[in-house]
């Protein structure tokens, strides 16, 4: 069987769509690094039942993620919508369950980032992808944010941060993401891609 090209693992929750829409996004930035794929994956809502209540396949969207699909990947972006300046509870309850990859050291060296929605203008982006970092820091991750060489960190009139790329979601009507916010996340699927080819070098 042949080997299967490196990939970044895009790994996120979404409830109402924005947050995949920006995992997309980042997809088609890492499509544009040849050798280097995009696997999307996504993980289920935390329920407070003690019985499995969801499909393991989802109906709709990227299919939920495994521990594989996290421990083989060559660069990681991280995504939640905001939940009081924070990531949501079910990426934070699937990050909680790699112990064993943290004791292995299965993701160290590898470059990382975090992307996030916000439903208000100033709902705590920068909070959230920060504090997103904290356990990447502690896997040995690489971070990878967005330099200010992107002409759109400067003029973006919605979402987008140096710590990486964001959204502003609306509270009432959904708002889509601005052409400014599909080119950083663009832009941010591209350098983790190049970056995850030269530390594996």
């Amino acid at each position: 069987m042949a080997e299967q090209p490196p990939y970044i693992l895009v790994l996120y929750y979404s409830r109402t769509g924005q947050t995949a829409e920006m995992a997309s996004q980042i997809g088609r930035g890492i499509s544009r690094v040849t050798g280097v794929d995009a696997r999307i994956r996504a993980v289920p809502p935390v329920s407070p039942d003690t019985e499995a209540s969801l499909p393991g396949v989802p109906d709709t969207g990227a299919p939920y993620a495994t521990k594989e699909d996290l421990a083989g990947c060559s660069g990681l972006a991280l995504g939640s919508p905001t939940r009081f300046g924070n990531m949501a509870a079910p990426l934070k309850y699937f990050l909680d369950t790699t112990g064993d990859l943290w004791l292995s050291g299965a993701l160290s060296g590898k470059p990382a980032g975090a992307f996030t929605s916000t439903g208000s203008l100033h709902g705590g982006q920068e909070t959230t992808l920060m504090t997103m970092m904290m356990p990447l820091l502690h896997h040995g991750m690489v971070l990878c944010g967005l330099p200010y060489t992107e002409k759109a960190l400067s003029k973006t009139e919605t979402g987008g941060t140096p710590y990486g790329p964001s959204h502003w979601a609306g509270t009432d009507e959904q708002l889509p993401l601005s052409a400014d916010e599909k080119g950083l996340c663009q832009a941010f699927g591209e350098r983790l891609a190049t970056l995850a080819l030269k530390l594996a070098d």
